[in-house]
Protein backbone atom coordinates (compact mmCIF):
# COMPACT_ATOMS: atom_id res chain seq x y z
CA UNK A 1 0.00 0.00 0.00
CA UNK A 2 1.49 3.49 -0.91
CA UNK A 3 1.13 6.22 1.66
CA UNK A 4 -1.87 8.11 1.58
CA UNK A 5 -1.61 11.31 -0.38
CA UNK A 6 -3.74 13.07 2.15
CA UNK A 7 -1.91 12.17 4.96
CA UNK A 8 1.29 14.89 5.89
CA UNK A 9 4.18 13.26 5.01
CA UNK A 10 7.51 13.94 7.37
CA UNK A 11 10.83 12.57 7.49
CA UNK A 12 11.73 10.12 9.93
CA UNK A 13 15.64 10.27 9.97
CA UNK A 14 17.91 13.24 10.85
CA UNK A 15 19.10 14.54 7.64
CA UNK A 16 18.50 17.05 5.13
CA UNK A 17 14.71 17.98 3.81
CA UNK A 18 13.99 17.42 0.53
CA UNK A 19 10.78 18.78 0.45
CA UNK A 20 9.08 21.39 2.83
CA UNK A 21 5.37 22.66 3.07
CA UNK A 22 5.12 20.59 -0.43
CA UNK A 23 7.92 22.30 -2.03
CA UNK A 24 11.19 21.17 -3.11
CA UNK A 25 13.92 22.75 -1.15
CA UNK A 26 16.56 24.81 -3.02
CA UNK A 27 19.57 25.75 -0.81
CA UNK A 28 20.39 29.32 -1.95
CA UNK A 29 23.54 28.96 -3.86
CA UNK A 30 26.88 30.70 -2.94
CA UNK A 31 28.26 33.76 -4.31
CA UNK A 32 30.92 31.31 -6.38
CA UNK A 33 28.34 29.49 -8.02
CA UNK A 34 26.65 30.16 -11.51
CA UNK A 35 23.64 28.35 -10.97
CA UNK A 36 20.10 30.61 -11.76
CA UNK A 37 17.98 31.24 -9.00
CA UNK A 38 14.26 29.86 -10.15
CA UNK A 39 12.01 32.73 -11.85
CA UNK A 40 9.71 31.92 -9.21
CA UNK A 41 10.62 32.56 -5.35
CA UNK A 42 7.32 31.06 -4.13
CA UNK A 43 7.88 27.87 -6.09
CA UNK A 44 10.31 26.27 -3.78
CA UNK A 45 11.52 26.85 -0.02
CA UNK A 46 14.64 28.71 0.42
CA UNK A 47 17.41 26.69 2.18
CA UNK A 48 19.96 28.75 4.23
CA UNK A 49 23.05 27.33 4.75
CA UNK A 50 26.41 28.43 4.63
CA UNK A 51 29.60 28.24 6.50
CA UNK A 52 31.35 24.85 7.62
CA UNK A 53 30.90 21.89 4.71
CA UNK A 54 29.47 24.64 2.90
CA UNK A 55 31.85 27.31 1.09
CA UNK A 56 33.98 30.27 2.03
CA UNK A 57 31.68 32.88 2.33
CA UNK A 58 30.72 34.32 5.91
CA UNK A 59 27.12 33.29 7.08
CA UNK A 60 26.15 37.14 7.48
CA UNK A 61 27.75 37.98 4.02
CA UNK A 62 25.37 34.57 2.60
CA UNK A 63 22.63 36.08 4.70
CA UNK A 64 23.17 39.70 3.28
CA UNK A 65 22.78 38.62 -0.35
CA UNK A 66 19.76 36.37 -0.16
CA UNK A 67 17.87 39.51 1.74
CA UNK A 68 19.28 41.88 -1.05
CA UNK A 69 18.73 39.06 -3.78
CA UNK A 70 15.48 37.40 -3.70
CA UNK A 71 12.02 39.20 -3.52
CA UNK A 72 11.94 38.13 0.24
CA UNK A 73 7.95 39.11 -0.71
CA UNK A 74 7.35 35.90 -2.51
CA UNK A 75 9.40 33.96 -0.43
CA UNK A 76 6.29 31.23 1.14
CA UNK A 77 8.90 28.55 2.72
CA UNK A 78 12.66 29.18 4.55
CA UNK A 79 14.71 26.52 5.82
CA UNK A 80 17.16 27.19 7.83
CA UNK A 81 20.19 24.89 8.68
CA UNK A 82 24.30 26.13 9.44
CA UNK A 83 25.75 27.56 10.32
CA UNK A 84 22.72 29.04 12.31
CA UNK A 85 22.10 25.62 14.05
CA UNK A 86 24.52 22.72 14.75
CA UNK A 87 27.05 22.29 17.58
CA UNK A 88 28.31 25.72 17.12
CA UNK A 89 25.15 27.80 15.82
CA UNK A 90 23.49 30.76 17.19
CA UNK A 91 20.13 30.16 16.86
CA UNK A 92 18.81 33.33 18.99
CA UNK A 93 20.33 35.71 16.42
CA UNK A 94 18.48 33.87 13.53
CA UNK A 95 15.03 34.01 15.64
CA UNK A 96 16.26 37.66 16.01
CA UNK A 97 16.26 38.31 12.44
CA UNK A 98 14.08 36.63 10.72
CA UNK A 99 10.97 38.13 13.34
CA UNK A 100 12.76 41.87 12.31
CA UNK A 101 12.17 41.33 8.64
CA UNK A 102 8.62 40.61 8.67
CA UNK A 103 7.66 43.62 7.39
CA UNK A 104 9.91 42.31 3.95
CA UNK A 105 8.87 38.58 4.32
CA UNK A 106 5.24 39.69 4.13
CA UNK A 107 4.09 35.97 2.18
CA UNK A 108 5.95 33.55 4.47
CA UNK A 109 3.90 30.39 5.60
CA UNK A 110 6.11 28.12 6.66
CA UNK A 111 9.19 28.07 8.74
CA UNK A 112 12.04 24.97 9.54
CA UNK A 113 14.66 25.84 11.88
CA UNK A 114 17.51 23.42 12.07
CA UNK A 115 17.96 21.65 9.06
CA UNK A 116 21.28 20.13 9.77
CA UNK A 117 22.56 16.57 8.57
CA UNK A 118 23.61 14.62 11.11
CA UNK A 119 27.06 14.43 9.94
CA UNK A 120 27.09 18.46 10.71
CA UNK A 121 25.85 17.77 13.79
CA UNK A 122 24.18 15.10 16.11
CA UNK A 123 20.95 16.33 17.02
CA UNK A 124 21.62 15.94 20.61
CA UNK A 125 24.15 18.67 20.00
CA UNK A 126 21.91 21.24 18.54
CA UNK A 127 21.28 24.30 20.23
CA UNK A 128 18.04 26.05 20.03
CA UNK A 129 16.12 28.48 21.60
CA UNK A 130 12.64 30.73 22.30
CA UNK A 131 10.31 30.48 19.40
CA UNK A 132 8.18 33.34 20.61
CA UNK A 133 9.80 36.08 18.59
CA UNK A 134 8.15 33.75 14.60
CA UNK A 135 5.45 32.95 15.99
CA UNK A 136 4.44 36.65 17.32
CA UNK A 137 6.20 37.97 14.50
CA UNK A 138 4.42 35.70 11.64
CA UNK A 139 0.60 35.42 12.68
CA UNK A 140 -0.04 33.89 9.61
CA UNK A 141 2.38 31.54 9.77
CA UNK A 142 0.61 28.01 8.92
CA UNK A 143 4.00 25.55 9.63
CA UNK A 144 6.45 25.29 12.22
CA UNK A 145 9.14 22.94 12.17
CA UNK A 146 12.00 22.62 14.90
CA UNK A 147 14.85 20.19 14.59
CA UNK A 148 17.01 20.00 18.40
CA UNK A 149 16.00 19.82 22.04
CA UNK A 150 18.92 21.78 23.92
CA UNK A 151 17.54 25.30 25.11
CA UNK A 152 14.19 25.22 23.26
CA UNK A 153 11.37 27.58 24.77
CA UNK A 154 8.14 26.86 23.37
CA UNK A 155 5.53 29.53 25.24
CA UNK A 156 2.13 29.32 25.70
CA UNK A 157 0.61 31.23 23.23
CA UNK A 158 -2.45 32.08 20.98
CA UNK A 159 -1.72 31.75 17.58
CA UNK A 160 -4.59 30.93 14.76
CA UNK A 161 -2.65 30.49 11.88
CA UNK A 162 -0.71 27.50 12.72
CA UNK A 163 -1.69 24.31 10.46
CA UNK A 164 1.31 22.24 11.77
CA UNK A 165 3.83 22.36 14.33
CA UNK A 166 6.68 19.48 14.26
CA UNK A 167 9.51 18.95 16.71
CA UNK A 168 12.36 16.93 16.45
CA UNK A 169 14.33 16.23 19.10
CA UNK A 170 16.40 13.14 20.84
CA UNK A 171 15.15 14.47 24.04
CA UNK A 172 12.42 17.06 24.23
CA UNK A 173 11.99 19.13 27.43
CA UNK A 174 8.57 19.04 29.05
CA UNK A 175 8.10 22.36 29.22
CA UNK A 176 7.58 22.52 25.41
CA UNK A 177 5.08 19.54 25.84
CA UNK A 178 3.10 21.40 28.40
CA UNK A 179 3.32 24.57 26.93
CA UNK A 180 1.96 23.19 23.57
CA UNK A 181 -1.14 21.55 25.53
CA UNK A 182 -2.04 24.84 27.26
CA UNK A 183 -1.85 27.04 24.42
CA UNK A 184 -4.21 28.14 22.15
CA UNK A 185 -3.95 26.93 18.35
CA UNK A 186 -7.44 26.67 17.05
CA UNK A 187 -6.56 25.54 13.44
CA UNK A 188 -3.47 23.53 14.34
CA UNK A 189 -4.24 20.13 12.24
CA UNK A 190 -1.08 18.63 12.52
CA UNK A 191 1.44 17.64 15.78
CA UNK A 192 4.25 15.57 15.77
CA UNK A 193 6.62 15.23 18.92
CA UNK A 194 9.88 12.90 18.76
CA UNK A 195 9.87 12.88 22.79
CA UNK A 196 13.46 11.07 22.51
CA UNK A 197 15.66 9.50 25.55
CA UNK A 198 16.10 10.80 28.79
CA UNK A 199 19.60 10.63 28.77
CA UNK A 200 19.64 13.48 26.15
CA UNK A 201 17.42 15.87 28.18
CA UNK A 202 13.48 13.81 27.53
CA UNK A 203 11.55 14.83 31.12
CA UNK A 204 8.47 14.13 29.34
CA UNK A 205 6.15 11.98 31.32
CA UNK A 206 2.62 10.59 30.26
CA UNK A 207 1.18 13.41 32.84
CA UNK A 208 2.50 16.15 30.70
CA UNK A 209 0.56 14.09 27.56
CA UNK A 210 -2.60 13.57 28.86
CA UNK A 211 -3.84 17.24 28.00
CA UNK A 212 -3.23 16.61 24.19
CA UNK A 213 -5.04 13.16 24.58
CA UNK A 214 -7.88 14.66 24.77
CA UNK A 215 -8.28 17.36 21.77
CA UNK A 216 -9.96 20.20 23.91
CA UNK A 217 -7.43 22.49 23.38
CA UNK A 218 -6.85 21.49 19.83
CA UNK A 219 -10.15 21.30 18.08
CA UNK A 220 -8.72 21.38 14.29
CA UNK A 221 -5.88 18.13 15.07
CA UNK A 222 -6.47 14.91 12.04
CA UNK A 223 -3.28 13.98 12.47
CA UNK A 224 -1.06 13.34 15.63
CA UNK A 225 2.49 11.63 16.36
CA UNK A 226 4.22 11.15 19.42
CA UNK A 227 7.03 9.19 18.65
CA UNK A 228 10.38 8.16 19.10
CA UNK A 229 9.55 7.65 23.22
CA UNK A 230 10.97 5.09 24.94
CA UNK A 231 7.42 4.85 27.11
CA UNK A 232 5.89 3.84 23.64
CA UNK A 233 3.94 1.49 25.12
CA UNK A 234 2.19 3.24 27.82
CA UNK A 235 1.67 6.12 25.22
CA UNK A 236 -0.04 3.40 23.00
CA UNK A 237 -2.07 2.28 26.12
CA UNK A 238 -2.74 5.70 27.48
CA UNK A 239 -3.97 6.09 23.07
CA UNK A 240 -6.05 3.40 22.77
CA UNK A 241 -8.60 5.46 25.36
CA UNK A 242 -7.45 9.10 23.74
CA UNK A 243 -10.88 11.05 23.09
CA UNK A 244 -8.21 12.77 20.54
CA UNK A 245 -8.21 9.55 18.24
CA UNK A 246 -11.94 9.33 17.15
CA UNK A 247 -11.47 12.33 14.72
CA UNK A 248 -7.89 11.82 13.57
CA UNK A 249 -7.03 10.76 10.07
CA UNK A 250 -3.38 9.87 10.60
CA UNK A 251 -1.51 8.32 14.09
CA UNK A 252 2.16 8.08 14.55
CA UNK A 253 3.32 5.72 17.39
CA UNK A 254 6.75 5.26 15.30
CA UNK A 255 10.32 5.70 16.53
CA UNK A 256 10.39 4.26 19.62
CA UNK A 257 10.13 1.32 21.92
CA UNK A 258 6.67 -0.10 20.99
CA UNK A 259 6.11 -3.59 21.53
CA UNK A 260 3.68 -6.57 21.82
CA UNK A 261 2.12 -5.10 25.41
CA UNK A 262 2.00 -1.14 23.62
CA UNK A 263 0.28 -2.57 19.67
CA UNK A 264 -2.14 -5.44 22.18
CA UNK A 265 -3.37 -2.19 24.73
CA UNK A 266 -3.83 -0.42 21.02
CA UNK A 267 -5.80 -3.16 19.63
CA UNK A 268 -8.16 -3.61 22.46
CA UNK A 269 -9.35 0.15 22.90
CA UNK A 270 -11.16 1.95 20.92
CA UNK A 271 -11.40 1.09 16.80
CA UNK A 272 -8.91 2.92 14.51
CA UNK A 273 -10.46 1.43 11.41
CA UNK A 274 -11.44 4.92 10.91
CA UNK A 275 -7.46 6.36 10.00
CA UNK A 276 -6.19 6.63 7.08
CA UNK A 277 -2.47 5.38 7.64
CA UNK A 278 -1.22 3.57 11.43
CA UNK A 279 2.52 4.83 11.57
CA UNK A 280 4.00 2.09 13.77
CA UNK A 281 7.95 2.16 12.54
CA UNK A 282 10.91 0.66 14.22
CA UNK A 283 9.05 -0.90 16.36
CA UNK A 284 10.03 -4.34 18.85
CA UNK A 285 7.06 -6.01 18.06
CA UNK A 286 7.27 -9.83 17.23
CA UNK A 287 6.17 -11.48 13.92
CA UNK A 288 2.70 -13.01 15.78
CA UNK A 289 1.67 -8.74 17.01
CA UNK A 290 2.74 -7.69 13.43
CA UNK A 291 0.02 -10.13 11.66
CA UNK A 292 -2.27 -9.14 14.68
CA UNK A 293 -1.85 -5.52 13.35
CA UNK A 294 -2.46 -6.13 9.63
CA UNK A 295 -5.31 -8.32 9.83
CA UNK A 296 -6.88 -5.87 12.13
CA UNK A 297 -6.83 -2.02 10.45
CA UNK A 298 -5.53 -2.95 6.44
CA UNK A 299 -8.80 -5.06 5.57
CA UNK A 300 -10.73 -1.68 6.64
CA UNK A 301 -8.15 -0.43 4.34
CA UNK A 302 -5.61 1.92 7.02
CA UNK A 303 -2.27 2.09 5.62
CA UNK A 304 -0.33 0.60 8.20
CA UNK A 305 3.51 1.26 8.30
CA UNK A 306 5.44 -1.53 10.54
CA UNK A 307 8.91 -1.51 8.91
CA UNK A 308 11.81 -1.28 10.93
CA UNK A 309 11.47 -4.32 12.97
CA UNK A 310 13.81 -4.34 16.02
CA UNK A 311 15.05 -6.47 18.16
CA UNK A 312 15.79 -6.82 21.90
CA UNK A 313 19.71 -7.48 22.90
CA UNK A 314 19.45 -11.09 23.80
CA UNK A 315 22.55 -10.66 25.89
CA UNK A 316 21.00 -7.48 27.57
CA UNK A 317 16.83 -8.43 27.92
CA UNK A 318 14.58 -5.72 27.75
CA UNK A 319 16.95 -3.16 25.68
CA UNK A 320 15.28 -1.18 23.35
CA UNK A 321 16.10 2.04 21.62
CA UNK A 322 14.51 5.31 20.06
CA UNK A 323 15.14 6.05 16.96
CA UNK A 324 16.78 9.21 17.24
CA UNK A 325 18.76 10.24 20.51
CA UNK A 326 22.10 11.33 20.03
Amino acid sequence: MEFPANVPQHPCSVDHLNQFYGLPVLTFPQASSDRPLPADPASVAWRMQSGLYVGDEEPDDYWDRFTETVPLEEVRALVIGSAWYGSDGWPYEIVEVIAELSHRLTGLEALFLGDVHFEESEISWMGQSDVAPVLEAYPRLRELGVRGGDGLEFPVVRHEGLRTLRFESGGLPASVVRNVAASDLPSLECLELWLGDEYYGCDTTMEDLQPLLTGERLPSLRHLGLQNSQFQDEIAAAVAHAPVVARLASLRLSMGALGDEGAAALLGGQPLTHLRALDLHHHYLGDAMMLRVREALEPAGVWVDLSEQEKDDEEDEGTRYVAVAE
